[in-house]
């Protein structure tokens, strides 16, 4: 487990562009492709929006937490940040979701977590919307 633990922490230290090298080097190494689960994933979040957004509108009790914008000059941060927020979320799915904006980054979630998302987005540099 400590190897697992060093490995971690180098590649924590790794920019986006080596990150990104990184996912392109193992994708041919390993012939995979990292983009089928992020469009599953897409696919499931926008049915799961469909679904709330049918769902009557009595006691507003979850919110979705919505990536509108970002100056070019903040991306970097916006994406830390976006990976902060969204637990379990890679490099490579943050950096699309932040590059897809206007996006949900978060759904159904209680007041208390969408406004801290949103505190923590914000300070990052991007445009934020809850609805």
């Amino acid at each position: 487990m400590a190897d697992i633990a060093n490995l971690v922490e180098e590649l924590s230290k790794l920019t986006v562009l080596e990150a990104a090298d990184l996912v392109k080097q193992l994708e041919t190494k390993w012939g995979v492709s990292a983009a089928a689960p992020v469009a599953v994933a897409a696919a499931g979040g926008a049915a799961a929006g469909g679904a709330a957004a049918a769902a009557p509108a009595a006691a507003k009790d979850t919110f979705d937490v919505i990536l509108v914008s970002l100056p070019a000059d903040k991306k970097i941060a916006v994406i830390k940040a976006v990976r902060e927020v969204k637990a379990g979320l890679g490099l490579a799915e943050a950096k699309a979701l932040v590059e897809g904006a206007p996006k949900p980054l978060l759904e159904g979630a209680n007041k208390a977590d969408s406004d801290a998302a949103k505190k923590k987005l914000e300070d990052a540099g991007a445009k934020v919307e809850i609805k």
